[in-house]
């Protein structure tokens, strides 16, 4: 019989807060005990900023993830985000010693080291993921499996994901102290693209965009290789904020308009079309053409998708497989042609793989990040070296969490 983990999901988002339990199997297969949600406050684009409120959602979520799964939570996986949040590709260069031609174990390690440690990041951000995408033996690219070739020289090739250290500091505080311990830190849509890209998509090259509530997460791979990875501070919050200010109303009822009624396309819309606004009894507080709520919805999300275009810049030409929507914001009407019109290439809205457990609903977007985080820590256990270092500095995690002078 195949032998079952538990890891415990934790991702503390702009909208919410989401404690997932699963049981991950040697096999692949996941299978979700609990999860237990509560709304967020006290975080801001994806960041803490009142600790005691952030805590208290966090402790609801937490009992409920408990309760369902009949686990006791000790250590979460933790997914975070952020602008702060940004990605480097850098490469590192080993000789090989007089008189030795083949390629060993050392010399690669070697050449990894290099890559790490010489990487040009301002000098409050700590890594959070130092990703292998290929060797370069003597020129020749694309090598995946050097040890035991023959070559003079070997140049590894990461991709470096490194965030502000007091930020993500702040994440792991709020979860020390109530109390539980921080197994690996992740970014989001790496854990995401777990569960949201097959095999097949990342060799072929695809961009996955992670739209939360208050940021937009991504990540893009090329021939199986994670190239790029970014964060930009805009999300399904900014959205409705946008229609709050333009029609004079409280947030509430404009997150109600655009989920309800609003769409990205402005064309959805007859002429003279007319959207009562109501209040929570279901009186008439004002109305709106649709037309113009939908403009309001589409300006906000095709700068938010021309954001992404931006930071991935160079790298969009190979992307086979297309661009691929997940997380709650991707749920809205017509987000897929704003994005195919920004990026002019196929575009996919998708949840997670299928996982079993206590209802299918937790397939859909808004649990890919929690979802993938389950299949992330799977993904450490069963691969030697560890995807992510985090494990290995987590001897200086009372370094990170030592408040600064």
């Amino acid at each position: 019989m195949a032998k079952s983990t538990i890891y415990v999901a934790l991702e503390i988002g702009t909208s919410k807060i989401c404690v997932v339990v699963g049981e991950a199997k040697r096999d692949g297969a996941i299978k979700i005990l609990g999860v237990g949600q509560a709304p967020s406050r006290g975080v801001r684009k994806g960041e803490i900023v009142d600790f005691e409120k952030a805590q208290t959602c966090l402790n609801d979520a937490l009992v409920r993830a408990e309760d369902l799964s009949d686990v006791m939570v000790k250590t979460v996986f933790l997914g975070v985000s952020g602008a702060h949040i940004q990605s480097i590709n850098n490469r590192g260069l080993h000789c090989l010693p007089e008189g030795r031609t083949e390629i060993l174990e050392k010399d690669v390690e070697a050449a990894k080291k290099t890559a790490r440690e010489t990487v040009d990041v301002p000098d409050d951000h700590i890594f959070l993921h130092s990703v292998s995408r290929q060797y370069i033996v003597d020129g020749v690219e694309g090598v995946r499996l050097p040890v035991g070739r023959q070559g003079r020289q070997i140049e590894a090739d990461y991709l470096i994901i490194h965030g502000q250290m007091p930020r993500i500091q702040n994440s792991i505080k709020c979860v020390k102290e109530m109390p539980l311990e921080v197994e690996d830190i992740v970014f989001n849509p790496v854990a995401a693209a777990q569960v949201v890209l097959s095999r097949e998509a990342k060799r072929e090259g695809a961009l996955m965009i992670d739209i939360g509530g208050g940021t937009a997460d991504f990540v893009l791979y090329d021939d199986s290789m994670l190239t790029t990875a970014g964060c930009v501070p805009l999300g399904g919050d900014h959205i409705s904020q946008d229609i709050a200010q333009a029609l004079h109303i409280y947030h509430a009822r404009a997150e109600s308009l655009k989920i309800n009624t609003g769409s990205c396309i402005v064309d959805d819309a007859a002429t003279g079309e007319i959207v009562r606004i109501e209040d929570d009894n279901g009186y008439a507080i004002g109305e709106v053409e649709r037309a113009f709520l939908n403009e309001i919805i589409q300006l906000r999300v095709r700068e938010i998708f021309e954001q992404v275009r931006l930071r991935c810049e160079g790298h969009l030409d190979r992307l086979a497989a297309g661009v691929f929507l997940t997380g709650g914001s991707s749920l809205l009407r017509g987000i897929d042609i704003v994005a195919r019109d920004v990026f002019g290439m196929k575009v996919t809205r998708a949840g997670s793989a299928p996982v079993s457990g206590v209802t299918a609903m937790f397939e859909k977007p808004q649990f890919s990040a929690p979802i993938g985080l389950i299949r992330y820590a799977q993904i450490l256990d069963q691969e030697k070296p560890p995807f992510s270092p985090f494990r290995f500095l987590k001897r200086k995690m009372s370094d990170i969490l030592m408040p600064a002078a």
